[in-house]
């Protein structure tokens, strides 16, 4: 069965750093590049970052750049998001996505549930 699951959200003032992980199981992450999406209440969902399959190669959106840091550790089947100087409008669930082969953000193999982020003060 496949599952992505993402943790580490949670309360954060503004200026904060969070870590977000997302533990895949039931596929090989291998050949997967993985994606971070997010979607704040009554806007639509955005894509973040991405980390390609192969060369590890990475993607973010203009919002995030130079803050967040996208990872992953296929040893351990999991991917990393590491954000930085948070700010209130980064307030979102977060998503991470599997997609196969190079990175992409839109038709997703497999999603997670999503995990919250509220940055405030």
């Amino acid at each position: 069965q496949v599952q992505l699951v993402e943790s580490g959200g949670g309360l954060v003032q503004p200026g904060g750093s969070l870590r977000l992980s997302c533990a895949t199981s039931g596929f090989t992450l291998h050949y997967y590049s993985i994606v971070w999406f997010r979607q704040a209440p009554g806007e639509e969902r955005e894509g973040v970052s991405c980390i390609n399959n192969s060369d590890r190669s990475t993607d973010y959106a203009d919002s995030v750049k130079g803050r967040f840091t996208i990872s992953r550790d296929n040893a351990k089947s999991t991917v990393y998001l590491q954000m930085n100087s948070l700010k209130p409008e980064d307030t979102a669930v977060y998503y991470c996505a599997a997609v196969r082969g190079w990175c992409r953000y839109s038709d997703m193999d497999y999603w997670g549930k999503g995990t919250l982020i509220t940055v405030s003060s």
